[in-house]
């Protein structure tokens, strides 16, 4: 596993991060535990937010109390605030939480647009502040936007972006990538394995360590940690073999379709639009007893509901066009239960 340079952050790290939003569905005693063993196998960067329930405190439960050297770990954490109170606030719920007094990367949490000094929100003014009490280290920013992360790098204002990115990402997507680490700017890739549809860790893996880049990977079971703690010793690489099978994923899956972020959530309605807007997908690449039960069939039949009120839409960091979305994945899954399209 090599280690990149986190852009202008000057932070070393190995290229293999542990995703902390999974583990607030797991109790705290096994979270400590999968987070413990995720350091003791070479993992060295933590992310985290405010919005994830507990996950900050049971970060804080593994690494705050004596089981690491504080300089060992880097932790990233977020916060959605829309004014500098609330983000003070949350910062020092963060601290508190997380065991620590200063935090490595601090992020402003999927933002809508570029924040800057002078805007009159006063939020990077307070990040900055912040920083000059030593409370963080580095000023970051997360978006899902592909035209805000533009912004963002050429603003010059921040030292890190999250934005979500994988094998499936588009050529503009890359350009970005290309384009922010040209800046200086240290990269971390969220959403890896675009949101459950990319079933290969070894293929993400290797699509990663093209780049300079920080992937982070979700972990919420043991078993998921030992796969990606296996690359450590020997990191998967995009061989001429690999290549051939990320080619063959790109025209499959490439191309608009959900990537399950939530972000379109709650539905005026009640529609599960996050699972689907995106079941066949699902259903092609995962077994699919599951989504096939009695419940998966009254999630989907209320797509018969929409009113196409386009709340969705106005949420949707992808800019998809939801309710069309939605309408061809219920006409097809009723072909799916009527026999006349096969699923594995």
């Amino acid at each position: 596993m090599k280690n990149i340079r986190l852009g202008k952050t000057g932070i070393i790290i190995p290229q293999n991060g542990f995703g902390a939003l999974p583990i607030q569905r797991v109790e705290k005693e096994a979270a400590v535990r999968i987070l413990r063993r995720a350091y003791s196998g070479g993992m060295r960067f933590f992310d985290t937010a405010r919005a994830y329930s507990d996950s900050e405190e049971k970060l804080g439960e593994a690494f705050g109390t004596g089981f690491v050297r504080r300089e060992e770990i880097v932790i990233a954490t977020k916060s959605h605030s829309k004014t500098p109170e609330e983000l003070r606030k949350d910062l020092d719920t963060s601290l508190r939480l997380l065991k620590t007094d200063y935090i490595d990367i601090y992020q402003l949490h999927n933002v809508p647009e570029c924040y800057r000094p002078g805007d009159g929100t006063g939020l990077y003014e307070c990040m900055q502040e912040a920083k000059a009490q030593g409370k963080i280290r580095h000023i970051g920013i997360t978006t899902h936007k592909l035209e805000v992360a533009r912004e963002i790098i050429r603003s010059g204002l921040y030292e890190t972006l999250q934005y979500p990115f994988s094998y499936l990402s588009t050529d503009k997507e890359s350009a970005m990538m290309q384009e922010c680490l040209a800046a200086d700017m240290g990269f971390i890739c969220m959403k890896g394995l675009a949101g459950g549809l990319i079933t290969r860790s070894d293929a993400a893996m290797a699509f990663v360590s093209q780049y300079d880049i920080l992937p982070i990977w979700g972990i919420q079971r043991e078993t998921e940690l030992d796969e990606w703690l296996s690359y450590m010793e020997e990191t998967p690489q995009p061989v001429p073999e690999m290549r051939g099978f990320l080619e063959k994923e790109r025209r499959e899956l490439g191309g608009e379709f959900c990537r399950g972020c939530g972000y379109c959530m709650p539905c005026t309605v009640g529609i599960q639009i996050n699972n689907c807007n995106r079941m066949i997908l699902m259903l092609q690449r995962a077994p699919s007893r599951d989504w096939l039960s009695e419940t998966w069939q009254e999630n989907m039949k209320k797509i018969e509901d929409c009113i196409d009120c386009g709340k969705c839409m106005e949420k949707c960091p992808y800019e998809l066009h939801i309710p069309e979305l939605l309408r061809k994945n219920y006409e097809d899954y009723k072909k799916v239960l009527a026999g006349e399209i096969t699923v594995s």
